[in-house]
Formats: structure tokens, sequence, C-alpha cells
């Protein structure tokens, strides 16, 4: 019996940032269509740890980051990504 998966992707920080924050761009794409499961997504915590400093160096407001330990971490479990 052979069983079936979908092609896996593999991301790098870069390919993250692109697919987090960009509507049209492929990796948002794949993201979406990992969602659904037509793909299955792989990535170190070298591409969350790139993500995590540009959000908290870039999203602040009055100096303080705008986004929490807790919100990042429930965004990094609800991706649909295999973190390796």
């Amino acid at each position: 019996m052979m069983l079936w998966r979908p092609p896996g992707y593999r991301f790098t920080a870069r390919e993250l940032v692109k697919g987090l924050c960009g509507e049209d761009t492929d990796e948002s794409k794949l993201l979406m269509a990992a969602i659904y499961g037509k793909v299955e997504l792989f990535a170190d915590s070298t591409a969350w740890n790139g993500f995590l400093w540009l959000v908290m160096n870039t999203f602040k407001v009055e100096g303080k980051p705008v986004y929490s330990g807790p919100e990042l971490g429930a965004l990094k479990e609800s991706l649909p990504i295999v973190w390796v």
C-alpha cells in the first residue's frame, strides 16, 4: 500500500516574510496551498527567528513592539509549517 504525501517545500527567513507579509507572492500562495493540504511546508528556527527580528524591530508604537511574545507564539503555532 502506498501512502500519499503532498509535495514539500522549505522556507527560508526571506520566503517566510514574503509569505506572511505579501498577498500576491508565490510564498503566500504556497501558505494557502498548505492550509488546504496541497503542499507541505518546512522551515527551521533560523527562518522563524528572522521573521521575529523583523516584526519586533519594525512594528512598534511609541518605541514598544506591537506584538507580545505570546501573540507571536500563537501565530507560529497556527501556521501550516512543520518546524524542523
